[in-house]
């Protein structure tokens, strides 16, 4: 009964994972058919081809678009991951008058939407001259209290005797940060960073409210500017298996320590 109820429970789980990814293999079918031929759900295609990626890559604009989206999301993985280990070190082992408050302050922001908050941060960055600027892009979205909160859970379940003795052999707090923190913190650092490029590389809303010219525009926003115009759907889900690419290719490396981070980082300290 226990191996007929996990068979149906794998059978499940199978279906579902098809069902998901079936979006994702129609889109690279229709990527690789050609142009002129009917493709699923319709037909299978006779033959695959490259031609259409081929079409949107040399395709005016994508290769500034795509420099955009890596400067976007790659320095806001950078800046977010060092700020977020700063400020979660601080919040899990300094002793300061109102670090408990400000730690639920900072952390209650997630309850505002970030639609709520466009128009100020546009207001802002625009009398700031930030428009059509990667700086307008990409400061506005580094402020991350997620990144901080999962920071300080980690770091808050590290031993103190490490600390201890670092001050006693005289190291001052940035050697102990570089070298104690940081080394320490390398899984939930690459788990974050995973998360962070992610959420900025498929980012929609503020580069499309940010960028006032098309060479400005991220990948996200460029295609977006595609649909409609009359560009063939091949072209469009080519152009969308592009995109996709270097998220798998990221979730691929760094896969390994999303479940065991993900999983232990809340029950720690």
């Amino acid at each position: 009964m226990r191996k007929q109820r996990q068979l149906w429970l794998t059978g499940l789980i199978a279906v579902l994972s098809l069902l998901t990814v079936a979006p994702f293999l129609a889109m690279f079918v229709v990527a690789l058919s050609p142009a002129d031929e009917p493709t699923v759900p319709y037909a299978w295609p006779k033959a695959l081809t490259l031609d259409n990626i081929s079409a949107v890559v040399t395709s005016s604009g994508f290769l500034q678009w795509t420099l955009n989206s890596v400067v976007y999301s790659v320095v806001s993985v950078v800046v977010i991951l060092l700020t977020a280990a700063m400020a979660g070190y601080a919040f899990a082992k300094k002793r300061f008058p109102g670090r408990d408050v400000l730690m639920w302050s900072f952390l209650a922001t997630i309850m505002v939407p970030f639609q709520a908050m466009l128009i100020p941060y546009f207001v802002l960055v625009s009398k700031l001259g930030g428009l059509d600027t990667y700086w307008g892009l990409i400061v506005p979205t580094l402020a991350n209290s997620q990144a901080v909160f999962l920071m300080r859970q980690f770091i808050r379940g590290l031993p103190d005797e490490l600390f201890d003795a670092a001050k006693v052999d005289g190291a001052s707090e940035w050697r102990t940060f570089w070298q104690i923190v940081l080394p320490l913190t390398r899984p939930i650092l690459a788990t974050l960073g995973v998360f962070v490029f992610l959420w900025h590389w498929n980012d929609f809303l503020w580069p499309l409210v940010v960028a006032q010219s098309g060479d400005m525009r991220t990948l996200t926003v460029g295609l977006a500017t595609l649909h409609g115009e009359d560009v063939p759907l091949a072209q469009l889900m080519a152009g969308a298996t592009v995109t996709v690419l270097p998220c798998l290719l990221v979730f691929a490396l760094l896969q390994r320590y999303l479940v065991t981070n993900i999983a232990t980082t809340g029950l720690k300290g």
